[in-house]
């Protein structure tokens, strides 16, 4: 089987927000021009997202979720967080629902995003890394967050 990777999760609630957000006729509280303010975190959150990534295979390490890591990254973006990966794709989500309008409907989604990043991906990842690295990892939790 297929494992689903975050930034196919991420494409999927993206769907998922314009299908029921326009589909069930959910009141919008965000109006146009508004909710065009919602690019501006669309395109924050893909670029720190990317930020991550760039910075994964300029160090040689794997950007895959469900392969093992060749190197604790700790420099550039992640000595502010430990998932800026995750944190763009939250962050541009974010963007996705105020563009849709900010219905009910799409922030109901972004916390269900937020709650499988949280506790499934983040935790498959954290519990890999302490098996991996060890001492150096749980020092590299004490000084960075998990989020922000």
């Amino acid at each position: 089987m297929k494992k689903l990777l975050p930034p196919q999760l991420f494409l999927i609630f993206s769907l998922l927000m314009g299908i029921v957000c326009s589909g069930f006729g959910f009141r919008h509280y965000i109006q146009y021009p508004y909710n065009l303010t919602g690019l501006v975190l669309l395109i924050t959150g893909i670029s720190i997202a990317q930020s991550g990534k760039n910075l994964f295979h300029k160090t040689g390490t794997n950007v895959n979720i469900f392969d093992k890591p060749k190197k604790l990254v700790t420099e550039g973006i992640y000595r502010f967080s430990r998932n800026p990966m995750y944190l763009g794709f939250v962050i541009a989500l974010t963007g996705v629902a105020v563009l849709y309008q900010g219905s009910i409907s799409s922030l109901i989604l972004l916390f269900f995003f937020f709650l499988i990043v949280n506790r499934w991906y983040i935790r498959f990842e954290e519990k890999l890394m302490s098996e991996i690295f060890g001492e150096e990892y749980f020092e590299y939790c004490k000084r960075s967050r998990r989020w922000i």
